[in-house]
Parts: C-alpha cells; sequence; structure tokens
C-alpha cells in the first residue's frame, strides 16, 4: 500500500465526513473507521521507518561496534606482542650480558694461562742459561786446573831436576808428573781445589 495514497483518501474522507457526521449526531462523535484507517496508516508508516531507517542504521551500528570490537582486540594482541618483545628483549640482553662476561672471564683465564706460561717459559730459560753458565765456569775451572797442574808439574820438575842435579827427558818427566797427579793421594790436587 502506498503512504501517498492512503494519505489521500484519508484527505478526501475527512473533507467528505464532516458534512454528514454533523448533521447525523450532535457533539463529539468517534467513527471507528477513521480509527481503524489511521492505525492501519501508523503501521504502515512504522514498517516503511523500521525497514528502510531503522534496520540500515542498525547494521551501521552494528558495523561499527565490530570494527571498534576488532580494534580492541588488534590493540589488546598489540599489547600482547609488544610485551613479549620487551620479555625477549630483556632475555636477549640477559644472555648477551652473560655471554659477554664469558668471554670477559675466558679472556682473563686465558690472560693468566699465558702470563704463567710465560713466567714458566722465562724460568725455564733462566735455569738453562745458568746450567749453560756453570757448565762454562766448571770448563774453564778444569781448563784453568789443567793449566795450573802443567804449570806446577813443570816447576816440580825444573825443581827436581835442579834438586837431583840431572835432566830427564821429557817423555820421562811427562810420566812422572802424570803419575803423580793421577794419585789420589797426592796433595797438590787437594790444595787447588
Amino acid at each position: 500500500m502506498n503512504p501517498l495514497a492512503t494519505a489521500a483518501a484519508i484527505a478526501a474522507a475527512t473533507a467528505a465526513a464532516p458534512t454528514t457526521a454533523a448533521s447525523d449526531a450532535p457533539g463529539l462523535s468517534i467513527n471507528f473507521f477513521w480509527v481503524i484507517v489511521a492505525a492501519l496508516n501508523f503501521i504502515v508508516f512504522l514498517a516503511l521507518i523500521w525497514r528502510f531507517g531503522f534496520d540500515p542504521i542498525a547494521n551501521i551500528l552494528a558495523d561499527r561496534k565490530a570494527r571498534i570490537d576488532q580494534g580492541l582486540a588488534d590493540a589488546a594482541q598489540a599489547r600482547r606482542d609488544r610485551d613479549a618483545s620487551v620479555a625477549e628483549r630483556d632475555q636477549a640482553m640477559i644472555e648477551a650480558r652473560r655471554e659477554a662476561n664469558a668471554l670477559i672471564a675466558a679472556a682473563q683465564k686465558s690472560a693468566e694461562d699465558l702470563r704463567i706460561a710465560d713466567i714458566a717459559a722465562t724460568r725455564e730459560e733462566l735455569d738453562r742459561l745458568r746450567d749453560r753458565a756453570r757448565a762454562d765456569i766448571q770448563a774453564e775451572r778444569d781448563r784453568a786446573l789443567a793449566d795450573l797442574r802443567s804449570q806446577v808439574a813443570d816447576l816440580a820438575l825444573l825443581a827436581a831436576g835442579k834438586v837431583v842435579g840431572e835432566t830427564m827427558n821429557d817423555a820421562r818427566q811427562r810420566r812422572l808428573v802424570d803419575e803423580f797427579l793421577a794419585d789420589p793421594g797426592s796433595n797438590v790436587e787437594g790444595r787447588t781445589n
């Protein structure tokens, strides 16, 4: 039913109705036909407004509510993600500090081991130099003793030759000196040490 057609029908009926109703009844009277027509007209207008006005507005409001709910859910998810990334970053920082401390400790341990190895190598070198110096001193001492023995033997032979008054040949003198010096009970070796 068309609302304009209904409104035109009601207007035509009201224009014609006062002339007939005024002649039939004195005073105020209720015409049930027009009450029903007005009620039907109200129901039709209400259905049209509901269909073309309230439904689209309700749909728009529902869509808006859904977008707002989705935005709130996205914001909550973003907050959870941010909190998770902060926790992950903090964990990574803790792990990085732990690794840095481990590297520092390893470097300090390595430096300490290197220092101990250097000290040990230096001590070993000093011991080796000391042993070589001792060996050189002992060799020099032995050579000096040999020279001293040779000189003492020569002096002893000269003195013995003067005391005995005869000259001994060189080979015989050397044999006597070597026997004298090889004798463990000799006093000459005890005095030179």
